[in-house]
């Protein structure tokens, strides 16, 4: 069995990641696994480097990229040439470029779309795009029930969760100060963290800092990390006069250890698949609290394994995080140890496996 990972642009996020994890995990555990992508991504080559994952280049990551036909034929000649057996599109512009390509292959791959949030897709591009995918792969329940109730393709619709690497995101309380003094982070002070990139109209972070601001709890930061939160966050905090106890980060590879420094994290979407983010710092043993986006509910239960408030909540979020704040030890440890035991059933090695029974079913 072959499989083509087709993934575009380039940067990093939970889409990225995901391709990433689930391309290397694929690769351990036998499956002949390629990966096409855009010829200025060199990050993505670097991580899959010590995996010897065949790569191909499609893509000239320009503004316009999905307006150059070059950059279709020359996916449509990786797959014809490679014979592959799966095609697998990552995201809605990835898929732009397989549903172009399906029409002038001269081979039959099955196509596999990964649809990675609950937003629903208009008329024509349900009929013209998506109908082109033998399934359609969502990363949450809720996201499957909703298109079900949709009628959008529900016999496509697989559902397979999101993974994290619990090799690295994994709870290390006694480096906390060792960490905070490396990332330079206050020593004396509650933190809270956020982990996503700039992108308010999805992720709501403008109305978190203002949510924050106003909590005006004592000795307590909120960082922001995640691609442009460094150019944003500043100006936003500003307005609230909160610029000393707000601050973006901006990119970071540091994850884990930010997250092990930090005490809570909180989420604000508005819109999600999984969230990955989220389970990443339950993994580490945080208290978080998070609005129910998408299939957050399946996993995140108020007062067990953390806190949650509803989608667009933004006054219960406030409340909630001066709760937090002020959480008894106890409780948080309690807390934190149901976190890190949901945290284990998202591991990427499942999400691998599932992807492999779903490959063994649509070429039988």
């Amino acid at each position: 069995m072959k499989i083509l990972q087709v993934v575009d642009g380039t940067g990093w996020g939970g889409t990225k990641e995901q391709v990433y994890l689930t391309t290397r995990e694929l690769k351990k555990k036998g499956v002949d696994v390629h990966i096409a992508l855009s010829f200025q991504y060199q990050e993505m080559v670097e991580k899959l480097k010590p995996y010897d994952i065949p790569i191909h280049y499609f893509e000239n990551a320009e503004k316009i990229a999905r307006y150059k036909w070059q950059n279709y034929k020359r996916l449509i000649e990786i797959i014809d040439k490679g014979k592959f057996d799966i095609v697998i599109a990552n995201s809605p512009h990835a898929f732009d470029y397989v549903r172009v390509a399906k029409v002038f292959l001269k081979t039959n791959p099955k196509i596999i779309n990964v649809k990675r949030s609950g937003r629903l897709p208009s008329f024509i591009s349900k009929y013209l795009k998506y109908s082109a995918a033998d399934k359609i792969v969502v990363v949450s329940k809720n996201v499957e029930k909703f298109l079900k109730e949709k009628n959008f393709f529900p016999e496509k619709l697989v559902t397979i969760e999101s993974g994290i690497d619990l090799s690295r995101f994994k709870p290390e309380p006694e480096k906390k100060e060792f960490l905070r003094k490396k990332l330079n982070l206050p020593l004396d002070k509650k933190i809270f963290i956020n982990v996503a990139n700039w992108n308010p109209s999805v992720k709501g972070q403008d109305k978190l800092i203002e949510a924050f601001a106003e909590t005006n709890i004592p000795n307590a930061v909120l960082i922001l990390v995640g691609i442009d939160t460094d150019k944003h966050v500043p100006e936003i905090a500003k307005k609230f006069s909160a610029e000393d106890r707000i601050f973006g980060l901006g990119f970071r590879k540091d994850i884990p250890e930010l997250l092990n420094a930090s005490d809570f994290f909180v989420l604000s979407s508005y819109l999600e698949g999984i969230a990955g983010a989220l389970l990443q710092a339950m993994a580490t043993g945080k208290v978080v609290l998070s609005t129910l986006a998408g299939g957050i509910d399946e996993y995140l239960k108020d007062g067990y394994n953390g806190f949650s408030v509803p989608v667009g909540d933004f006054l219960g979020l406030k409340d909630k995080m001066k709760y937090i704040a002020n959480i008894p030890l106890n409780e948080y440890i309690k807390i934190s140890e149901n976190a890190v035991k949901t945290a284990q059933n998202y591991s990427i090695e499942k999400t691998a496996d599932k992807y492999i029974k779903l490959f063994e079913e649509i070429v039988r």
